[in-house]
């Protein structure tokens, strides 16, 4: 038997917005500037975007700011109309855009779960059987006879969402909207997800979290200026998210802060520091759990003895997490003027995510520590950990839950 068609299939899709130069906002600008042309600049979307979505699959689409992502969804849902390409979707669909889309708040919950329930594809009848499931599940039992406008934004939040996981549909488009409510809603909120999933329902979901899309997808997409730029395992799309984030830091800014924070005699000169993944490459980004190793280069202008180089790798609040030195492993040997060593610094990176600071330093030994080139803040490296957690480190652990017995 031929293989059944996918439930979302986009082929070659893109999308060009005409950006206006200069508006003309009332009628005297008008006819005091008749002739006025009015600039457009042409601001590229989408460009060739393709991807499938099996049925009950679900799919992540994430990406910084501007990358598309909420263009697509629209795209999708028919908001906005394809430049070029085709997109296809086998079922009905039901797009969740925008929480409360519809919401009057003059009218109570009872009126507005009726309407907003009918606009997202409802009968009449099944949003009035389904409404006890939505005030319950919303928390809202207490305030359905209270105008809208009196409800506070997260309850108004948690009311919309409620009414949206009612909604009949084969595929959902859904656009950032697990960040509702409070700590115990939230819960509900992946609860319901979980049971999405197990429906065998096609979803598409847009955010920002890659928890989540660790969490709940089977598959995710990362948008870059409107180009595909992976798609696979989330995982690696959100490492690759972060890496995208986190590598626009301003290298030479860091430097030049160096070179402020930089003291010692002089003897030596550490000349550049980097960090290496486990194949040896120098990355400016790591996944957390991977080796890594700090790397720096240093070159003698006086012969030293036995030197000491060591390291201290700082968060961004400054707080030191991590030294390693030689103070404490068999001597270093004899350097002479003109020669070149140099250090690595490998260990297994359990940090939490993060941006980290390495300062470097080169120091003579003895009843005290004399420094030769210290270089506060030279090298840095982003640990891309898409687990959160308020820890400094993300260390592996195991935990086991074992009932007693009653006797």
């Amino acid at each position: 038997m031929p293989p059944a068609p996918p439930a979302v299939a986009v082929d070659g899709v893109s999308k060009t917005f005409r950006l206006p130069h200069e508006r003309v906002h009332t009628l005297k600008e008008r006819v005091l500037h008749p002739f006025r042309r009015m600039g457009h600049e042409a601001f590229p979307a989408l460009r060739d975007v393709s991807f499938a979505v099996d049925h009950g699959e679900f799919f992540g689409i994430v990406g910084r700011n501007g990358s598309g992502k909420s263009t697509l969804l629209k795209l999708l849902a028919g908001i906005y109309a394809a430049d070029k390409g085709r997109i296809y979707v086998n079922g009905r669909m039901s797009t969740f855009i925008e929480l409360g889309v519809g919401f009057n708040n003059d009218l109570p919950a009872r009126d507005n779960v009726m309407i907003n329930a009918t606009m997202l594809g409802l009968s009449p009848r099944e949003a009035r059987r389904r409404y006890d499931a939505v005030i319950d599940f919303a928390e809202l039992r207490e305030f359905e006879d209270l105008k809208l406008k009196n409800y506070s934004s997260g309850m108004e939040v948690r009311l919309a969402f409620s009414v949206m996981m009612q909604v009949d549909a084969d595929v959902l488009l859904i656009d950032e909207v697990l960040a509702v409510g409070d700590a115990s809603f939230q819960q509900k909120c992946f609860d319901e997800f979980a049971r999405i999933r197990r429906a065998g329902k096609t979803v598409l979901l847009v955010t920002h979290d890659m928890a989540n899309v660790q969490r709940f997808c089977d598959r995710a997409m990362l948008l870059e200026r409107g180009q595909v730029v992976e798609v696979g395992d989330p995982d690696r799309v959100a490492a690759r998210y972060l890496e995208l984030n986190f590598n626009q830091g301003d290298v030479e800014a860091t430097r030049e802060e160096a070179d402020a924070g930089r003291y010692g005699d002089g003897r030596a000169e550490i000349v550049e520091a980097w960090f290496e993944d486990e194949a040896g490459e120098r990355v400016q980004t790591i996944p957390g759990g991977a080796r890594l190793a700090f790397c720096f280069r240093a070159r003698f202008r006086e012969p030293v003895e036995d030197p000491l180089f060591g390291v201290v790798l700082a968060d961004d609040r400054g707080t030191p997490v991590f030294e390693a030195s030689n103070l404490m492993l068999e001597p270093s040997g004899a350097f002479a003027a003109g020669e070149e060593a140099t250090v690595r610094i490998a260990f297994d990176c359990v940090l939490s995510s993060g941006r980290y600071e390495a300062t470097p330093a080169i120091a003579r030994g003895g009843s005290g520590v004399a420094w030769i080139d210290r270089r506060e803040r030279f090298a840095s490296v982003v640990v891309t950990a898409a687990r959160s957690t308020d820890a400094v480190l993300d260390v592996p652990f195991s935990l086991e839950v074992r009932s007693r017995e009653r006797r």
